[in-house]
């Protein structure tokens, strides 16, 4: 088998298809994740604790200056601000991951839980069954 129907058979199998779609969703719904904590869930939060814009909060440790010929030199700060609302974005992805992990485990659970009955013996099993009881009287 060559190279290009082996990378062909890899390509179109369903896991490959279903993980590429799982990614590009992913990706849209963290950056719906994003948007909802840093423009719905923290500007509440900060004006709860006096008007504080997460985004902006930083610990600087060098204020900007301006050396001897003049150019600026930026200042060195931690993002306290950025790093929360991060943290805020990844416990939110990983509760609704966790959430769809536990959907699916159920849906699989359901299916091996319930296996079909199994099927009724023919007639012919019956009359076998009454002739050895018969014959074992």
């Amino acid at each position: 088998m060559g190279i290009m129907s082996e990378f062909r058979e890899f390509a179109v199998k369903g896991n490959v298809i279903d993980l590429a779609v799982g990614v590009i969703i992913g990706g849209a719904f963290g950056k719906i994740v994003t948007v909802l904590v840093d423009k719905v869930i923290m500007p509440p939060i900060g004006l709860l604790i006096g008007g504080v814009d997460f985004s902006k909060w930083v610990i600087t440790l060098q204020a900007a200056s301006v050396d001897a010929d003049g150019n600026e030199i930026p200042a060195v700060a931690i993002g306290i601000g950025e790093f929360l609302n991060a943290g805020i974005q990844f416990l939110i992805l990983a509760f609704a991951i966790f959430l769809m992990v536990k959907a699916i485990n159920r849906l699989r659970r359901e299916e091996t839980a319930a296996p079909a009955a199994p099927p009724e013996p023919s007639e012919e099993v019956l009359l076998l069954r009454d002739i050895r009881d018969s014959l074992q009287k």
